[in-house]
């Protein structure tokens, strides 16, 4: 089942950019402190590293990914999730003339 909307949040309001507008997203904290983002890629294949653990929500559209360490790309879409290690690497691919990766990144 996709996230469709939370409840109670404090958001960042001014978006994060990366790698020239291809990523863009905002922060946000739940009521407990739990820390997410939302965000949408854009057609590219793009590298991101991480510090915490993270696990990626499809909301809409796909992409291809490829964790560090592995040859193979692997599709994710609507409704799907895939989880990157803390202190990692791993490649994004949304695929020209396909709709935008949108995602929501659960931390930690």
């Amino acid at each position: 089942m996709t996230t469709t909307h939370f409840d109670n949040v404090s958001v960042t309001t001014k978006a994060n950019v990366y790698f020239d507008g291809k990523c863009v997203s905002h922060g946000f904290t739940l009521a407990d402190g739990t820390k997410k983002s939302v965000g949408v890629i854009l057609p590219a294949t793009l590298t991101f590293n991480t510090g915490a653990p993270e696990i990626m929500e499809c909301v809409g559209g796909s992409c291809d990914y490829k964790l560090d360490g592995t040859d193979a790309w692997v599709t994710s879409g609507e409704g799907q999730k895939f989880s990157v290690p803390g202190n990692a690497k791993f490649q994004i691919r949304v695929t020209e003339g396909f709709e935008a990766y949108h995602y929501i990144c659960h931390f930690g």
